[in-house]
């Protein structure tokens, strides 16, 4: 009997491949390639582009990471946006916490939606249904465009890489703008890449944000189909630094809110300890020439 192999195609000399037991869907959208399909390892996959998005098995790693740092980061987030994650993952978890009045989630394709929705189904749960929660299939530039100053607390983008449809998502209008949304004690947070493989979206990124925010740094996570190593998700405030926290003060917010010892990847002193960056990775963030080394 033939196997059937899914490859990634995020780089031309690297990869990964899945061997597939199912292909579920496969679509084109006014956007993107959209591929969901049933894993030997992994579970269910979805590729956009060619690229994984998210699976099923390693997919908590992620979305607790650019989620709950971010919420246990901020002394109050009610109000939370978030920037694509049509898979519905970090929506779900932005919900877990009880302090959150509002999510606003858009979402620029729909498709992702509703494949998500079909064949994903365990990655929301019933977070598409939850009174607090508004999701608006749209541009996700022109939301912040039109946003009114100092109407978010935390915003949460989840993009493909900056290439494509996600490329908007990298520009400095587009952080000006998040600047000026967020409250006084905002932050954003978004996925900066494997630095192994794509350091210069992490240094320029942060070099963009540098300017509209007063401190900007970056953490890790590990998530094994992100290949090349750490993930960095950078974050940038307009409040406290967020790279000097309290693993204690964490884990208090984090019982109060009733999420300890509820994630499989975050925990408190994980939460503080992913920002203490390998120089690999810490050299391409503002100022890291200035640092003592």
């Amino acid at each position: 009997m033939t196997q059937q192999w899914i490859e990634e195609t995020l780089y031309d000399n690297w990869g990964q491949r899945f061997r597939v037991v199912k292909e579920l869907a496969r679509v084109k959208s006014d956007f993107q390639d959209i591929v969901v399909f049933e894993s030997d390892s992994h579970g269910r996959v979805l590729l956009l582009d060619g690229v994984v998005q998210i699976t099923e098995r390693d997919e908590f790693v992620y979305q607790e990471m650019l989620t709950h740092v971010p919420l246990f980061t901020h002394a109050e987030p009610r109000r939370v946006l978030i920037i694509g994650a049509g898979d519905g993952g970090v929506l779900r978890r932005v919900l877990e916490h009880p302090g959150v009045e509002k999510a606003v989630m858009v979402e620029i394709d729909g498709s992702v939606i509703e494949l998500s929705k079909k064949y994903l189904p365990g990655i929301a749960g019933d977070a598409w249904n939850n009174p607090r929660a508004e999701v608006i299939v749209g541009d996700g530039i022109d939301y912040v465009k039109r946003a009114a100053d100092g109407s978010f607390d935390v915003i949460i983008v989840d993009s493909t890489d900056p290439i494509g449809v996600g490329e908007v998502l990298f520009t400095d209008e587009f952080y000006e703008n998040c600047a000026r949304i967020l409250s006084a004690e905002g932050l954003i947070v978004n996925q900066c890449g494997v630095p192994f493989m794509q350091a210069d979206e992490l240094h320029e990124t942060s070099a963009r944000r540098a300017q509209f925010f007063p401190h900007v740094s970056a953490y890790v996570a590990a998530v094994p189909t992100y290949v090349g190593g750490f993930m960095t998700l950078g974050i940038a405030s307009k409040g406290k630094n967020p790279a000097q926290q309290n693993a204690k003060e964490v884990r208090a917010r984090a019982v109060q809110a009733g999420i300890a010892g509820k994630t499989d990847y975050w925990t408190p002193e994980i939460h503080v300890g992913a920002f203490n960056l390998p120089p690999y990775i810490a050299r391409h963030l503002p100022g890291a020439d200035k640092k003592v080394k």
